[in-house]
């Protein structure tokens, strides 16, 4: 080599074409863009699931529909918040109508649900009554948006709630709960055997819906807020008394 002459260096451009190490390099490049595309599609199924998507749309529509009436709700809003389109919204439910009956179909269910996983019929008659009530009270103290939703439909008289073709059944099963109870309770000598089931019903979500759907008139009326925490843990304990008073059979 001559006198001042620079060394030859390495090719780090690349390496040349067909060695092994060129096609250990092109496999590594493939099997790296197999799992960027495998991951893209991977999350264009996520944010396109057809169920997650309606299961958004519903919980979003809820509090809509809760906070502004079927009137006032805007389908704009809704369909914003789920970064959807009013065209994707129509797609599923048809209409506003039919998507505030989706919403109200959704909401009775989720109370029914819930009041079966309570296993009611596995405890004693008087337990499982209180089970019943304080989930009740519960329930409705901390789902809001349920109480509005109903006092709304009733400002239709039930108009929309009664094309659902699911809402009878679905509500037949606290009836069918209660039924067991009191014939269990009868049986056992612990009920009257007076009660009519539907009554029993009533009486309950009466007591556990009033104290929240009309907290704002009471309050004003009364100077008492009903969600104060004291209240409500008082309330609980009355309600719960109160029903198992009228139920018992006396001795």
């Amino acid at each position: 080599m001559k006198k001042g002459s620079k060394a030859a260096e390495p090719d780090t451009a690349g390496i040349a074409s067909g060695t092994p190490d060129a096609d250990a390099k092109r496999t590594d490049t493939r099997r790296g863009d197999a799992r960027r595309s495998d991951a893209r599609r991977s999350d264009a199924r996520r944010k396109y699931d057809p169920e997650q998507t309606k299961r958004n749309i519903l919980d979003v529509a809820t509090q809509e529909f809760s906070a502004m009436g079927l009137t006032g709700a805007r389908v704009d809003a809704i369909a914003e918040r789920t970064h959807t389109t009013k065209r994707m919204l129509y797609y599923y439910f048809g209409s506003k109508e039919g998507l505030y009956q989706a919403v109200l179909e959704k909401v009775y269910g989720d109370i029914r649900a819930l009041e079966q996983d309570l296993h009611i019929s596995e405890l004693d008659p008087l337990e499982g009554m209180r089970a019943l009530v304080e989930f009740t009270f519960d329930y409705h103290d901390r789902q809001r948006d349920f109480v509005r939703l109903v006092t709304i439909e009733n400002i239709h008289g039930a108009k929309y709630v009664e094309q659902v073709k699911t809402f009878k059944g679905r509500n037949v099963t606290v009836i069918h709960t209660i039924e067991d109870l009191l014939a269990r309770g009868i049986a056992a000598g612990q009920f009257r055997d007076d009660i009519d089931p539907i009554d029993l019903h009533l009486m309950i979500s009466s007591l556990c819906f009033h104290r929240v759907g009309n907290r704002h008139t009471f309050g004003t009326a009364f100077g008492r807020d009903p969600s104060h925490p004291r209240l409500r843990a008082r309330h609980r304990a009355m309600i719960v008394d109160a029903i198992l008073r009228f139920v018992k059979k006396e001795e």
